[in-house]
C-alpha cells in the first residue's frame, strides 16, 4: 500500500499558490469535498496534487483535513455528488464548525441529507446532481454563473477564470476535464467549421505566440458564454470572440472541440 499522505478540503475555497508564499500566484482554489496526495511537508505549507484532475499548488496547511486510505477507498467508490446551488450552508452539530461551500463542491458519501467527512457530519439541504444528461442542461449550468466576477485561479461564483468555468460546467453537467485552457484544448474531437457547432462545444483561442490562452462555450445564434472580466455572453465568428461594447474582436479563434 503506498504511503503517500491523503487529504480532504473542508473548506468553500481554499488557494493553491505557485509556490509556498501567501504572496505567491493563485493558480487554483481547492473547493469542499475535493480530494489530493500530499506530494511535499513543509512547516507551513503541503504540496499537492488534486485527484480529480491531477493539478498540482501548495496548500496551506490549516485548511485542509488529512484523511485514511479506508476513507478515501470509500468516498472514491461512492458516487460523485456535486452541489449546484450558488451557495449553501453545511450545518454541523457544533455550529462553529457549519460552512458555506460554493457551487461545484463535492458532496462526500451524500446520504439523505448527510455529508459525510472523515471525523464529522454535516446536514446538507441544497440542489445537488450526479451529472445531467442533456445539452440543454449544461448550458443551463452555464448561465447559472453569468456576471460572476473574473478572478485568476478562481473556480466559484465568487470569482472564476475562463477555464475554471468550463471545467465547472462540464463537472455538474456529469464529466471531469483538465483545469487549464491549453489541457482541455487536447481533449476531445476537433470540429472544422463554426457551422458544425452544437451548444455545449467548447472554442478555444490563442495568442500571438499561438499559445491557447482562453476557452468559451458556445451556445446558439452565434453566441458564446465565457469568463473575460466577469462571465458574460459576447458574438462568436470565425475570427473570434466579438464584444459589441467594445466595438471589436477581443480573442482570436484557435479551434472548436467536442467534448461531449
Amino acid at each position: 500500500m503506498s504511503d503517500t499522505k491523503l487529504g480532504i478540503a473542508f473548506l468553500a475555497s481554499a488557494p493553491m499558490r505557485l509556490t509556498p508564499s501567501d504572496r505567491a500566484e493563485m493558480v487554483n482554489v481547492l473547493l469542499f469535498g475535493e480530494t489530493f496526495d500530499i506530494l511535499e511537508e513543509q512547516p507551513k505549507w503541503v504540496h499537492i496534487k488534486l485527484h480529480h484532475d491531477g493539478y498540482e499548488g501548495w496548500l496551506d496547511k490549516l485548511q485542509y483535513q488529512e484523511i485514511s486510505p479506508a476513507y478515501f477507498d470509500k468516498i472514491s467508490a461512492h458516487e460523485k455528488v456535486i452541489c449546484c446551488e450558488t451557495i449553501q450552508l453545511l450545518k454541523a452539530t457544533d455550529a462553529a464548525q457549519s460552512t458555506l461551500i460554493p457551487q461545484g463542491s463535492y458532496l462526500p458519501l451524500l446520504n439523505g441529507k448527510k455529508v459525510a467527512l472523515e471525523h464529522q457530519e454535516f446536514e446538507f439541504e441544497g440542489e445537488h446532481t450526479t451529472g445531467k444528461n442533456s445539452r440543454q442542461a449544461l448550458i443551463d449550468i452555464a448561465f447559472s454563473y453569468l456576471n460572476s466576477p473574473y478572478l485568476w485561479g478562481g473556480r466559484t461564483p465568487m470569482g472564476i477564470d475562463c477555464s475554471g468555468f468550463t471545467q465547472m460546467v462540464y463537472r455538474q453537467y456529469g464529466k471531469n476535464i483538465p483545469r487549464d485552457a491549453s489541457q482541455q484544448a487536447k481533449k476531445g474531437m476537433t470540429l472544422s467549421f463554426l457551422e458544425e457547432c452544437e451548444p455545449g462545444d467548447l472554442a478555444f483561442f490563442d495568442n500571438a505566440e499561438g499559445n491557447i490562452v482562453h476557452v468559451g462555450i458556445v451556445i446558439e445564434d452565434g453566441k458564446i458564454i465565457h469568463a473575460s472580466g466577469k462571465v458574460r455572453v459576447d458574438g462568436l465568428d470565425h475570427s473570434g470572440i466579438y464584444n459589441a461594447e467594445l466595438g471589436r474582436h477581443t480573442h482570436k479563434l484557435r479551434v472548436l472541440k467536442r467534448l461531449v
